[in-house]
């Protein structure tokens, strides 16, 4: 007995000790331009055994002011448009995808068990999240990739700690310099120059609204630019552009 309340009051510590360890991370970057995400450093290390240390990577910090207004209220527009309203978390957009998810399962159970009846290949289901842009920073900068309850749990904690630490300006200036916008493509400045041969400064609402459709498979269109989706989309999130409130 003695031996299982010293292990759980280690594991209680170490848990302690790692939220204090998020605590002072985030709120140095009040005042410092953090170098790397967590998720940088994963696909560095991809990159690396995939393409040797010579591997593409482009990246470079700008301040806010010099990523174009049309950029961030695009991100906004396409991926939370409550953004400067909410605190870090939108407990009904979790909810909506949830629901969305359980009826894509069901239904992708349905088409597996035809498919392997015919023979043919089982085509994997995909999930979509309900993730503030506050979430997908929080897990970005300090969590791995792997989809468990416990990583969500800390997501929404870190999400939280953001919102008390950080301003929404410094928020979404972290993001926008760190976000991935293809292979080896992370942050505004480099993504622009990457698909529009321009700094992030002079984009266009167009070209704005095509890099926030991107966001969530930016892989997947970096090969597929001319995808009759990515034009459709963008047109949607071009027409939501000036509701999308800025902080």
């Amino acid at each position: 007995m003695k031996a299982a309340l010293r292990l759980i009051a280690c594991i209680a510590v170490a848990g302690l000790a790692l939220q204090l360890f998020f605590v002072a991370r985030i709120a140095a970057m009040a005042v410092i331009d953090p170098q790397s995400t967590a998720f940088q450093r994963s696909e560095a290390y991809q990159i690396a055994i995939h393409q040797g240390s010579g591997g593409g990577w482009r990246q470079e910090w700008v301040p806010y002011s010099q990523i174009n207004d049309t950029l961030k209220r695009a991100v906004i527009a396409s991926e939370d448009s409550g953004f400067v309203d909410h605190n870090g978390v939108e407990w009904e957009a979790i909810e909506r995808a949830r629901q969305r998810n359980a009826r894509a399962e069901e239904l992708a159970a349905k088409r597996a068990a035809r498919a392997a009846a015919r023979g043919r290949p089982v085509k994997p289901v995909q999930l979509r999240g309900g993730s503030t842009i506050t979430q997908q920073l929080a897990k970005n900068l300090l969590l791995s990739g792997e989809r468990t309850m416990l990583r969500k749990g800390q997501e929404l904690v870190l999400a939280t700690l953001l919102e008390v630490l950080l301003d929404k300006r410094r928020i979404l200036e972290i993001y926008l310099n760190n976000v991935e916008w293809g292979e080896g493509v992370f942050g505004a400045q480099a993504a622009s120059q990457y698909y529009f041969r321009k700094p992030a400064s002079r984009l266009g609402t167009g070209e704005a609204a095509r890099l926030a459709v991107m966001l969530p498979s930016p892989k997947f269109f970096e090969r597929r630019t001319g995808s009759p989706y990515l034009s459709g989309r963008a047109s949607t999130v071009m027409a939501r552009m000036p509701a999308a409130e800025l902080p």
